[in-house]
């Protein structure tokens, strides 16, 4: 469905939504959104997390290198910060 149609009839494909329909939205043909039950939308979440976990566990059981939160919170200020003024 297009933006546009989107547009239209959000709330029946908010209604589809609840009943566990999903709706791919697209622009100039290409999928650029997605309006999906919110379980779906919740176990991605949770599966993606897991994911993340995972993939920490292993690089520490590897010896990988840790940072504490003050260096990593530094890290994406400073990131932020680069390319302004």
């Amino acid at each position: 469905m297009t933006v546009r149609e989107a547009r239209a009839h959000l709330a029946d494909h908010i209604n589809r939504a609840e009943h566990g329909d999903s709706t791919v939205i697209t622009r100039n043909g290409v999928p650029v959104a997605a309006l999906v039950p919110i379980a779906d939308f919740n176990a991605l979440e949770e599966a993606a997390d897991e994911l993340l976990a995972r993939e920490a566990e292993a690089v520490l059981a590897e010896g990988g290198p840790t940072v504490t939160m003050a260096e990593l919170l530094a890290d994406l200020f400073e990131d932020r910060g680069e390319g302004t003024g």
